[in-house]
């Protein structure tokens, strides 16, 4: 047993920094509809493609001091930044999920990493991810408690029409849109994974999580306009990781 879980951890911190490395690929290539898996990386300022001594996730970066190796230009932080928070991902999966659930938590972890860049960069939830979640929810679930099925099945539909429903009555009282159905998608896919039961606190995280995000934008940056739009699936994201995780916000104890 204790060599097993070595194993799993050995190599889902192996698999971090490279999962991260793909992540910050993803997040700039698919909101511009450009090739993932077919198109070599290259210097984003002049055009050199990058051998793999530029690849080493985290370590090219400080290596070569943040700066591409033929043009000399510097070379965001937020490439080595999205690599340790894949690695700290597959840490805390490891620390709170046992054995081969850590895979799946590291999975749903990395998947709403991505989901969260891209959706502040690009106020966008791709359906690349989001759908994709909601059948590995619903598998992942059969395979420990196959009884539960019934109820995040239930969940990803509760989840999907709760936001449908919200951005109806928003749109009929405002007059415009409110909520996108990417955010619906994603409910639908944390239905799915936590189900039902879950849905509630999730959304109270985000919202939570939404105000404490403005609240600190606003001291330290500038005061932002409510009418501006504000990318909420990062919120969800992070209410959905912690729910997975810990388990549903309960009220009260028996």
């Amino acid at each position: 047993m204790a060599v097993a879980a070595a194993y799993h951890w050995v190599l889902l911190l192996l698999a971090g920094p490279c999962v991260g490395s793909f992540l910050g690929l993803v997040a700039a290539r698919l909101p511009e509809g450009r090739a993932i898996a077919w198109s070599r990386s290259r210097c984003p300022h002049c055009g050199q493609v990058l051998g793999w001594r530029d690849l080493i996730p985290v370590l090219s970066w400080l290596w070569q001091r943040g700066a591409c190796r033929t043009c000399g230009h510097g070379l965001s932080w937020r490439y080595p930044a999205i690599e340790l928070a894949a690695l700290g991902i597959a840490i805390w999966s490891l620390a709170v999920t046992p054995g081969i659930l850590a895979w799946a938590s590291a999975v749903l972890g990395w998947s709403l990493l991505a989901l969260a860049i891209i959706d502040v960069r690009h106020l966008i939830l791709p359906d690349e991810i989001t759908l994709p979640l909601i059948p590995a929810g619903l598998a992942v679930t059969w395979a420990l408690d196959p009884d539960r099925l019934p109820h995040h099945a239930a969940g990803a539909v509760a989840g999907f029409l709760f936001v449908v429903i919200l951005r109806w009555a928003y749109a009929r009282v405002r007059g415009r849109e409110g909520i996108g159905l990417g955010d619906a998608k994603l409910l639908a896919a944390a239905g799915a994974w936590v189900s039902w039961q879950g849905l509630s606190g999730i959304v109270l995280i985000a919202a939570a999580l939404a105000l404490a995000g403005h609240v600190i934008w606003s001291a330290l940056f500038q005061r932002r306009e409510l009418t501006k739009e504000i990318p909420f699936g990062p919120y969800l994201a992070g209410g959905l990781w912690l729910t997975w995780l810990y388990g549903p916000i309960t009220i009260g104890s028996q």
